[in-house]
């Protein structure tokens, strides 16, 4: 067996990435910071451009690096670039260089290791059965624990991310099965996971066993399908079969489907975050329907807490879906107050500071004539720093408004996440550290409120949160972590990844 053909990969020089890294944290210092997003398919002729359209629609959960790794019969062949899908894989000479019937991809939204080409996945690995890669959305919880241990007894870590701990994991299990080793290896890891895998003769999905990130199955052409979401069959037109259950094992091969459930059942713990931020509005998670969720969040929040305004604005885009639902059930006029740049990159321009003043400016810009001398509630999804929501509500004052009130279509975000979304220590959340009057303060509104947690549950279809048996994965919030936080608890840091790390900086 031969490892994956020439990784075309070029790093962009540091000119391209880190010259503007205080204008990207600028632009995003008060956002939700994606996840990952991972796409399988078997038996398809067109397996690679599938799967770079399915990473297109997924886009939106990582937009750092994407990769594919496709099978031919014969060898494995790897493409992983920095940048986004379109800039790599639109191009009909890079899917030549992806042959085979059997594709795996990801997009990647790093929130361990750095931003480096070494932790692009999906991760490769040759082993004593042939070739294996493996994209991952999630964050293992023991994965520095883990990879302590592999590296003490020989292991040779190739990147800083958590996935690559898997892979080893599966190399050095005694199992005979390659499918025994695999699922070996799901047991001796934490957190919230969903995998594609890929053998020379298998496409592998699997699921952490309280769901707590999405993967569904989908059908195109009798070729079944792994996605993150909905919206990446939507694209290619495949049909949704099912969600893969919480816990399950799904394995495609020649022979059919094969499915295990190595894990003893339990309530799920879907991440509440899906809802609020991470899906695509036109994406079915849970059975639901992620834009109609969001419509009911902001309808619950002008239950909760409506004033006497003009007109409501979203913070685009990831308000609007809740600003339309507020504004239904308020019979206040919707108007789109802010108008969102959508052609702000990375390098865009050197970052000088008279750039990094005009900050916010450039990826928003006032509607003044749907503001000025109008009293508005602006909504938003979540509030994590407060420095952009800060500098929108001046913007909004600056062209006119003579009101501005803060919704947050949310709880307030008072607690740091471990299963893959970049959150700061609770030292970095405003509302961990500040009273609702000191928030209100600093960003200078005129009220602020946030979506209550019993709110948020029944904007679900649930009944008030029961703090014994909560349906969410919801710490950021309450505090209730769904798993072992094993890697919190421990003191010692591996020394080598500190200098894996300086690579990143």
């Amino acid at each position: 067996m031969k490892t994956p053909s020439g990784d075309h990969s070029t790093p962009p020089s540091k000119s391209d990435y880190d010259l503007d890294d205080d204008l990207d944290k600028d632009l995003n210092g008060d956002t939700l910071r994606e996840e990952c997003g991972v796409f399988g398919i078997f038996g398809h002729p067109e397996a690679a451009a599938i799967t770079a359209l399915g990473l297109h629609a997924l886009q939106h959960r990582g937009q750092e690096a994407a990769g594919i790794v496709t099978y031919d019969g014969h060898r494995f062949h790897s493409e992983r670039r920095l940048g986004l899908v379109g800039d790599t894989f639109s191009r009909a000479e890079v899917i030549e260089r992806l042959p085979g019937n059997m594709a795996v991809g990801h997009v990647r939204y790093s929130t361990t290791g750095g931003t480096i080409l070494r932790n692009v996945q999906p991760l490769f690995a040759e082993l004593n059965a042939g070739g294996f890669a493996v994209g991952h959305n999630g964050n293992l919880t023991n994965g520095l624990t883990l990879r302590r241990e592999l590296v003490r007894h020989g292991a040779m870590m190739q990147s800083t991310t958590d996935t690559e701990v898997i892979l080893h994991l599966v190399a050095q299990s005694k199992r005979g099965r390659f499918i025994e080793r695999y699922i070996e290896a799901l047991r001796a890891i934490e957190g919230a996971y969903a995998l594609v895998s890929l053998t020379n003769k298998k496409l592998i999905g699997a699921r952490d066993p309280l769901g707590i990130r999405p993967l569904v199955l989908g059908e195109l052409d009798n070729c079944p399908i792994l996605a993150s979401e909905t919206c990446a069959l939507d694209i290619i037109g495949a049909k949704y079969v099912r969600d893969i259950e919480p816990g399950e094992v799904i394995v495609f091969d020649e022979k059919g489907t094969e499915i295990h459930k190595p894990f003893p059942p339990q309530p799920p713990r879907p991440c509440i975050f899906e809802y609020i931020y991470f899906s695509r509005p036109d994406s079915i998670v849970g059975g639901r329907s992620v834009y109609e969720v969001r419509k009911a969040f902001g309808a619950q929040l002008a239950r909760e807490s409506h004033v006497d305004v003009d007109v409501i604005v979203p913070v685009p885009d990831s308000g609007v879906p809740a600003a339309v639902g507020y504004s239904q059930h308020s019979g206040v006029p919707f108007e789109l107050g802010i108008i969102r740049n959508h052609y702000v990159g990375r390098t865009f321009i050197q970052p000088t500071q008279s750039v990094r003043e005009l900050g916010v400016r450039m990826k928003h810009a006032p509607n003044r004539a749907a503001i000025e001398g109008k009293r508005i509630i602006l909504i938003d999804d979540s509030l994590v720093r407060g420095t952009t929501s800060k500098k929108i509500v001046r913007m909004m004052r600056d062209a006119g408004a003579k009101e501005v009130h803060f919704r947050l279509a949310s709880p307030p975000i008072v607690n740091p996440d471990y299963y893959g979304i970049d959150l700061p220590d609770r030292g970095g959340l405003l509302a961990a550290t500040h009273t609702l009057e000191e928030m209100r303060q600093i960003i200078g509104a005129d009220s602020l409120a946030f979506l209550s947690i019993d709110g948020m549950y029944r904007a679900m279809g649930e009944p008030a949160r029961d703090p014994a048996n909560p349906k969410f994965a919801d710490h950021c919030f309450t505090g209730a972590y769904p798993t072992h936080l094993t890697d919190q608890t421990q003191v010692e840091q591996p020394q080598h990844q500190l200098s894996l790390l300086a690579e990143a900086s």
